[in-house]
């Protein structure tokens, strides 16, 4: 008899370098771990790898340089401003620097959003906004009128940085706080859209305001080599700080990674085992209001079995409603063949039962980025067992 549900492992690996094969060393590892920890694979398991063993196995990386070079290729010279972009020594101050060389000698025009930027990282609270009786969604501000509203007070609550003082030290900045991206265009045509899921309405904005302004995304940079440097089909969108002058690109060609993994595990084990290459989890800090998801996509690649959203019901739903007057063996018996009604139908009855229709590859991909951390764990890769599994699953 079954007694457990969905396992998470978090597999110590290697440190993956440039031009090490993925594919081996990934199913090697987790083969190996399986007989030395005494655990058997089965069809349906997962295997997790995070983008940055990829990109780094790729080689996938970006110097400033290289970043400003295709910058000013696409904008043509003349002034920059760029909006919204998040406020990170990991995800943007590398992009920042970059940046600043694509536009001197002209002075960098920055408009932040605020009280916080898109993944909740705040300048300033939300209750002094309110104090202030400023309104957020039409209130615009030059760096002197910022501080003279809200004051000094704008380190981060975690980090303690100031990210307004940070980001100045990049070079030539003019900072602008504004929630109206139409904001930049008082002081320039060219504008480097920044932000990340909401990128294509900020950039429509911008066009329909202005259409003789050259607006372009973060995914329109770097999305082909220039002068010899990694490029992804995101651009720089999924980067992270490698060096105070390189940033590692997402990852490229992620399909024959996942695809690999599958046909190897598949000729070593004889199992159909899924697989993904995840980045961030998509879910949120309770308390610091932080969203995670600074990544375009949390699996840029997944194998079919992994497509859509699940089928289930809500056990506890069921329990209360249709069947509130059974309980003990009699209650799990009925709960059992209402799942295997279910499964035998085509679609589940979700919206009534009070399911949430999330991608799996979202869900697994939040699982593994949770039990790898982003730390010193050291299991880039997770393997997820019985995820597929449910109450009515005898083995």
């Amino acid at each position: 008899m079954r007694t457990t549900g969905v396992i998470a492992r978090g597999i110590l690996t290697p440190i993956f370098q440039e031009g090490d094969d993925v594919v081996r060393m990934v199913c090697d590892c987790v083969t190996n771990a399986a007989q030395a920890e005494g655990f058997s694979l089965a069809d349906g398991d997962i295997i997790g790898i995070t983008e940055a063993v990829v990109g780094r196995a790729q080689g996938n990386y970006a110097t400033t340089a290289q970043i400003a070079t295709d910058i000013r290729r696409k904008f043509g010279g003349g002034g920059l401003g760029i909006v919204f972009p998040i406020l990170s020594r990991n995800r943007f101050s590398v992009l920042l620097r970059g940046i600043v060389m694509a536009a001197s000698p002209h002075k960098l025009q920055v408009q932040l959003s605020y009280p916080a930027d898109e993944v909740g990282n705040e300048l300033i609270s939300r209750d002094l906004v309110d104090a202030k009786g400023v309104n957020p969604y039409s209130d615009s501000f030059s760096l002197e009128e910022f501080r003279k509203t809200f004051g000094r007070d704008t380190a981060h609550p975690f980090t303690g940085i100031d990210y307004i003082e940070y980001y100045r030290g990049f070079g030539d900045i003019e900072l602008l706080f504004s929630n109206d991206p139409r904001t930049i265009l008082r002081h320039t045509q060219n504008v480097l859209v920044c932000d990340i899921h909401t990128r294509k309405r900020t950039q429509r904005i911008l066009r329909e305001a202005d259409p003789r302004a050259n607006v372009l995304c973060m995914d329109d940079i770097l999305c082909q080599s220039v002068d010899g440097s990694g490029f992804s089909e995101y651009g720089l969108l999924g980067s992270n700080k490698a060096t105070e002058d390189k940033v590692k690109l997402f990852p490229r060609d992620t399909r024959a990674v996942v695809d690999g993994v599958q046909a190897r595990m598949r000729a070593l084990t004889g199992k159909r085992i899924e697989a993904l290459v995840y980045g961030d989890g998509c879910f949120k800090d309770p308390q610091g209001g932080i969203w995670e998801l600074a990544d375009p996509v949390v699996s840029p690649a997944y194998t079919p079995g992994l497509a859509g959203t699940p089928n289930e019901i809500k056990i506890k739903y069921v329990a209360d409603n249709e069947l509130a007057h059974l309980s003990g063996e009699a209650l799990a018996a009925a709960l059992k063949e209402r799942i295997q009604q279910k499964e035998a139908s085509l679609v589940g009855n979700m919206r009534a039962e009070g399911t949430t229709p999330r991608q799996i590859s979202d869900l697994v991909g939040s699982l593994c980025d949770l039990v790898s951390g982003s730390g010193d764990r050291g299991t880039p890769v997770v393997l997820v067992q019985n995820y597929f599994k449910n109450y009515a699953s005898e083995a």
